[in-house]
């Protein structure tokens, strides 16, 4: 595999930044390959040393209504073929989570269930005035989400969406404090790309240490995670890079990061 095989996700740079957009129309729901593909783009722009931040949004209206229902509706499953599609699922979700570098999730509309376990993987939210997230599974025959979605949602209105199938627009998204925006759909992608390129500024080694201690701190006691970090930052002043910014600040100049 490799990006320019990739059929339902697109890859495009901009300076530092790395745009993907989920492509599956009309509504871009996931397929075994699609996930497969997911998985793909963001372990390679794990490596990629010159990608420093990510955007994920979805072409078109949707962002991601969730599994092909009608790919799966009366589907005879050969043996471990749901299993293997349920781990590839669970695997596209963990390569946002755990890509090296930040993503900023630019949600354009609806992301409904296996979508709104994508937005909760990304670590900084963006949401249009048309987006919207959701746990349609009890109104279809299925489940899951729920997890992912309790790392956004409080309790009981987690259970109400669960339960109902009710969904939640960008503007009470905002008001909850789910996403860092709400802003009308022209103006989605540029507050996206602006914060990525803010953290695309920083040291890459700064920030890919940040992000993988607070993804490993976010579920230790306050002792344990606390270490951790002290741990990071022992492990970050050891770069070129931390010792730039140090430098930077004592000069007052702007530093020059080299990602070393």
């Amino acid at each position: 595999m490799t990006l320019h095989a990739l059929e339902n996700v697109r890859v495009a740079f901009d300076g530092h930044v790395s745009i993907v957009t989920l492509a599956r129309p009309p509504v871009n729901a996931q397929s075994p390959q699609f996930q497969e593909e997911i998985a793909y783009a963001f372990d390679y722009l794990s490596d990629l040393d010159e990608v420093r931040a990510i955007v994920l949004t979805g072409a078109g209206k949707v962002f991601c209504a969730g599994v092909d229902l009608k790919e799966r509706a009366g589907k005879q499953w050969a043996p471990a073929e749901r299993r293997n599609t349920l781990r590839s699922a669970r695997e596209s979700y963990h390569a946002i989570m755990e890509c090296t570098k930040p993503v900023i999730g630019a949600i354009n509309g609806a992301a409904l269930g296996a979508g709104l376990a994508l937005v909760a993987s990304c670590d900084i939210l963006i949401a249009s005035e048309d987006a919207s997230l959701g746990l349609p599974e009890v109104t279809v025959g299925l489940m899951g989400g729920a997890r992912h979605a309790m790392q956004l949602f409080p309790r009981s209105r987690l259970r109400r969406m669960m339960l109902t199938g009710d969904r939640v627009d960008g503007a009470e998204l905002y008001r909850l404090g789910i996403v860092e925006a709400c802003v009308p759909a022209a103006e989605l992608m540029t507050s996206a790309m602006a914060m990525a390129q803010r953290i695309a500024g920083h040291s890459p080694v700064a920030t890919r240490l940040a992000k993988h201690s607070l993804n490993a701190i976010e579920n230790m006691s306050l002792r344990d995670g606390y270490r951790f970090e002290q741990d990071m930052t022992m492990r970050l002043a050891e770069s070129a890079d931390s010792r730039e910014a140090m430098l930077a600040f004592k000069e007052k100049r702007a530093p020059v990061f080299k990602g070393k």
